[in-house]
């Protein structure tokens, strides 16, 4: 059975572990890596928001920023340990404001007490953002790229998620084995926790996300997914994006060719079904309504 916690959002508070919560995707960008840019523009992105609800969403994610691999991201002004930082990120602050704001703004217009989070790592778009009506801020980047983002998250006092990430996604492809990534994770990320809650920001503010996909390896995903129990170690809520991702799409593969991201469906719910089976507190989805049968099935046995 897995653990209950109560997670503190910026004007609620939720009770995680009883049933799974669905965080429904919207990628406000022309080059998600899941929908092409379908939804760049703003009433398209509402729209999608609003359908992903009816079908049972409990959350929506709002982002301005794609992290697929090879796209370069980055705060300009992170300074990094032996790593030049002259390189500027893909989207710069103000597109990522112009892209996401109107959307929450709109969202929170016509559906006031709708739950939004913010998929981030500009502490200055987090709070924004926050400012506009979004309740959580989602960090890839897990606090660390942007050196004002812990003091912003402290400061407004939101539910936050601290995403695992090894690398940056034009690195992925060069780094070295993790070796046991489940121990690497689990170290790594209650080293950000403590550092997070070293700057001030609240221990039932805070939810964990194992980072499926980013910066991992085709194999090294599917440990993660296999003792994903061990994360409760932590003793933190978790957080769980396996959506349409390429490691799904490998196990999957015919022919000796991946699935395309069209035909990852099923294989998306399946490793879904795993990780709530197995203890996750929130599945951020893009398919909401196949998600939402999923985890009325899941959670009879979790």
């Amino acid at each position: 059975m897995r653990p209950v916690f109560e997670w503190h959002t910026a004007s609620r508070v939720l009770q995680l572990g009883k049933r799974t919560l669905i965080a429904g995707v919207v990628n406000v960008t022309p080059d998600s890596f899941s929908d092409g840019g379908a939804y760049l523009d703003r009433s398209k992105a509402v729209e999608l928001a609003l359908q992903l609800l009816q079908e049972g969403a409990d959350i929506i994610d709002v982002g301005g920023e794609s992290t697929r691999p090879g796209v370069k991201v980055g705060v300009p002004s992170a300074k990094v340990p032996g790593k030049a930082t002259s390189d500027k990120p893909t989207v710069d602050e103000k597109e990522e404001l112009e892209r996401v704001i109107p959307v929450i703004r709109a969202l929170k217009e016509t559906k006031p007490n709708v739950l939004i989070s913010v998929d981030t790592y500009k502490g200055s778009v987090a709070r924004a953002a926050v400012e506009a009506g979004a309740e959580i801020v989602n960090d890839v980047s897990g606090f660390r790229w942007d050196p004002k983002m812990k003091k912003t998250l402290a400061e407004l006092k939101c539910g936050v998620i601290l995403v695992h990430m090894r690398g940056r996604p034009d690195e992925w492809r060069s780094l070295p084995p993790a070796g046991d990534i489940v121990t690497l994770v689990k170290r790594e990320l209650r080293d950000w926790v403590d550092a997070a809650m070293m700057a001030g920001i609240k221990r039932e503010h805070i939810a964990l996300d194992p980072g499926f996909g980013f910066g991992k390896n085709f194999e090294e995903n599917y440990p993660l997914l296999k003792r994903f129990d061990e994360f409760h170690q932590l003793r933190y809520p978790f957080v769980v994006g396996v959506s349409r991702k390429s490691f799904i799409g490998r196990a999957i593969a015919r022919n000796g060719k991946d699935a395309p991201v069209a035909d990852r469906l099923y294989g998306t719910l399946a490793t879904e079904t795993v990780a709530i089976t197995k203890g996750a507190h929130i599945i951020r989805t893009h398919d909401v309504r196949a998600c939402a049968d999923a985890v009325r099935i899941a959670d009879v046995v979790s």
